[in-house]
Parts: C-alpha cells; structure tokens; sequence
C-alpha cells in the first residue's frame, strides 16, 4: 500500500495539552474507523506549528477525506517515493 506524508500547519501545537493531543487523536481514529481499512496511520512528528503524518492509503483521496472528518488541516500530501535509513547504506 502507498505511503504518504502529510504536512499540517497547526500554530502552536507544540504547546498542546496531553488532554488536547489525546482527544484529536481519539478523533482521528474514529476517523479512520469510518473510511475503513484502507487508510492506515502510522505515526506522526510534532514541531512546533506543524505536524507531519505518515499514513498508508490507496490514494491521496482518502487522506483529504479523513481530514475532512477530523477538522485538521492538510495543506501538503507526499507520496513516498523511496525510504532511506542507516541500514540501507551499512
């Protein structure tokens, strides 16, 4: 399944809350409940205004989707076109 990665400007996520933070991922998942199987999410990194999410999905449609039902932003989908790390250069 393809990978991508999604990038979401959200001012001053850094200095969310715990509560925040676990009430807008329990809001994803039931997200991600609803479209189905096809959309996965894997994790995500948090910067100071940005979060970057890496999901599997079938095509950019239903991350847009999905954050159609969050309420989060998406204002950059990636598809991932190679994965780099250590172990592929050693």
């Amino acid at each position: 399944m393809p990978k991508f990665v999604i990038e979401r400007i959200v001012p001053g996520i850094a200095d969310w809350s715990e509560a925040q933070i676990h009430d807008a991922s329990l809001n994803s998942l039931r997200a991600l409940a609803d479209l189905g199987p096809d959309i996965q999410w894997i994790h995500s990194f948090v910067t100071d205004d940005k979060m970057y999410c890496v999901y599997y999905a079938p095509d950019e449609s239903l991350i847009v989707a999905h954050a159609r039902l969050t309420g989060l932003p998406v204002d950059r989908v990636a598809a991932v076109r190679k994965l780099l790390d250590p172990s592929n250069f050693q």
